[in-house]
């Protein structure tokens, strides 16, 4: 999750005039998987009450962000019950009175959907060895056994078969990404891997796990 920044872009919420964001990331249909909102706390809860109205009078299904470009950008809210919130009360004596900052993000950023090997990530995009940081979201989704010194080969296989990939739209310090992995697809080219050498276990000098010496 990113620092709070004074020295951060903000941009107007086109639906909600008193509200400002510093960062947003969507997904390949627009989808919001991360937010973080600026606001008085009156406005901040009357935001969070219209996204979950949705399409009822007065709600929010989605809104647009308006660029330095005087651009139009749309988020779409979709589900409410995958987001997440939490509210920090970061400056309390202001000319305007205390400010909140809200962040809206898809529970999948914080916890791996394990049962479909899916997850998604929100790296700052000054992050240091970032590829470490997917790797351990892999490992901690993925249902097959992997060794550390597979990183390099099995992360490129999984953004050569789109398994693993930046989401499209990024506005602010983050970048997103999604995993998606086909697991019997993924159980077949580890096996193919593990014949042809590209993975071995000679680094750790232990026994190739029980499931990928059943593929081997």
């Amino acid at each position: 999750m990113p620092a709070s920044s004074s020295t951060a872009t903000l941009f107007a919420i086109d639906e909600c005039p008193d509200l400002m964001a510093d960062a947003c990331v969507g997904d390949e249909q627009g989808t919001l998987v991360f937010a973080s909102v600026w606001g008085r706390d009156t406005a901040i809860q009357q935001f969070i009450a219209r996204l979950t109205l949705g399409q009822d009078q007065d709600g929010l299904d989605q809104f647009h962000l308006l660029t330095q470009q005087e651009s139009s950008i749309p988020l779409f809210v979709g589900s409410v019950d995958r987001l997440e919130k939490r509210l920090t009360r970061v400056y309390r004596r202001t000319l305007f009175g205390s400010l909140i900052n809200l962040w809206l993000f898809d529970r999948r950023c914080t916890r791996p959907d394990k049962s479909n090997a899916s997850a998604l990530a929100l790296l700052p995009r000054s992050a240091i060895a970032p590829d470490a940081r997917l790797w351990r979201l892999v490992r901690d989704t993925c249902p097959l056994p992997l060794l550390d010194h597979w990183q390099a080969p099995v992360l490129a296989h999984l953004r050569a078969h789109g398994m693993l990939h930046r989401l499209p739209l990024a506005i602010g310090p983050l970048d997103g990404h999604r995993l998606a992995m086909d697991v019997p697809a993924l159980t077949q080219a580890l096996g193919n891997l593990i014949r042809s050498g590209t993975l071995d276990v000679h680094e750790t000098d232990r026994p190739l796990p029980r499931l990928l010496a059943a593929v081997a």
